[in-house]
């Protein structure tokens, strides 16, 4: 598979609804994959098909698309991607917010025999929750307060 065979197939798993199509993908001797809401690194594509069906149970409508020139050195390969998506359903105790978001991202991958062998997918999951209104945007009152329950921005006199 020629490097962008490769992520024409990631959009299409990411955005095809079928947890199957990452295998084809994915080295199947070992695989890394990490991205902000990965917890623990994911090591085989069936795990990355269901980490994926997270993404499609609030987002029906969920869709990847690239933005950009994919860049490879043979070894390592980066493609500029961005999420499509409305959030209508449930997802994870979150109710729906019916907020349409685009989260732009970056994969970085090392590849080996043409398929993804170690991936890590770079976001910004503080824009995406403002977008959906859970965090204050940046600059307001309301992330104000939030910094300061959190610790930060307190001026303590001793």
């Amino acid at each position: 598979m020629t490097l962008d065979e490769l992520f024409d197939a990631w959009v299409v798993a990411w955005s095809g609804r079928d947890p199957d199509a990452f295998a084809e993908l994915c080295d199947p001797e070992d695989f890394h994959y990490e991205d902000p809401l990965t917890p623990e690194p994911i090591e085989d594509a069936e795990t990355l098909g269901r980490h994926a069906e997270r993404l499609w149970t609030g987002f029906s409508d969920a869709r990847m698309q690239s933005t950009g020139a994919r860049l490879s050195d043979g070894r390592f390969a980066c493609a500029p991607m961005k999420v499509l998506a409305t959030h209508r359903d449930p997802l994870e105790g979150l109710p729906p917010t019916n907020r349409f978001l685009i989260v732009h991202g970056i994969v970085y991958a090392e590849l080996r025999d043409g398929r993804l062998h170690r991936v890590r997918v770079f976001f910004d999951l503080y824009g995406a929750a403002v977008q959906l209104g859970v965090l204050p945007r940046p600059g307001t009152l309301g992330e104000k307060a939030l910094l300061m329950l959190r610790g930060f921005g307190l001026n303590r006199r001793f």
